[in-house]
């Protein structure tokens, strides 16, 4: 399993009041794809630019999918707007390859049947690495568990990661933690001028 499968499956295992948003997801699966892809020596960082290496074949599509998408070409891409434009729906992406895997059921409140219901992991040895992966604390997955609220509260990332002796990785961690807090000012923007507005028609 990779990073982002398992941040995927714990975030769908998070306690109902720990709901992940999507959009903050989707921006920690982008990071958690680029942690994998360093890992398979596909990536090198030059700075925050993402230099590409070879094109491995995984056992994930949508880690292979990543892997295709790299901009090859100098000056490459930053990792910022690789974290805005590989993390696009990329929650959604997860969420339906996972269930045509058979790794994802529906769970419907109790006396509702219709709907699609709350997407839960199956219980699976996939989801149980994953837990286990949790629990023990591996740094990586638990920093971005963090970041998205499964742990702490949200945002709450750390750039220097416990047990984690590698630049490049606390270089990616940072750069998530910079958008998710980038993202969450745009809902709080967003919350105000709609307030604002309201006010407007209620004549406050």
């Amino acid at each position: 399993m990779t990073t982002s499968r398992d941040l995927m499956i714990i975030a769908m295992d998070a306690a109902p009041g720990r709901a992940v948003e999507q959009g903050d997801l989707s921006l920690a699966l982008a990071g958690a794809e680029l942690l994998d892809l360093l890992d398979a020596g596909a990536v090198t960082l030059a700075g925050k630019r993402i230099v590409p290496g070879y094109r491995p074949t995984t056992a994930d599509p949508l880690l292979d999918q990543a892997a295709s998408s790299l901009v090859r070409e100098a000056p490459y891409e930053s990792l910022d707007d690789w974290l805005w434009r590989r993390g696009r729906g990329l929650s959604a992406a997860y969420l339906a390859a996972l269930e045509a895997e058979g790794q994802v059921g529906r769970q419907h409140r109790r006396g509702m049947s219709f709907g699609k219901g709350r997407p839960v992991p199956a219980d699976s040895p996939e989801h149980r690495a994953a837990a286990d992966r949790l629990a023990s604390d591996e740094p990586r997955l638990a920093a971005l568990a963090s970041a998205v609220g499964i742990r702490g509260e949200a945002g709450e990332v750390s750039v220097d990661a416990p047990g984690v002796d590698d630049d490049a990785v606390d270089t990616v961690l940072a750069a998530v933690h910079d958008a998710l807090l980038q993202l969450a000012a745009v809902r709080q923007r967003r919350a105000v001028e709609q307030a604002a507005f309201d006010n407007i028609w209620r004549g406050d």
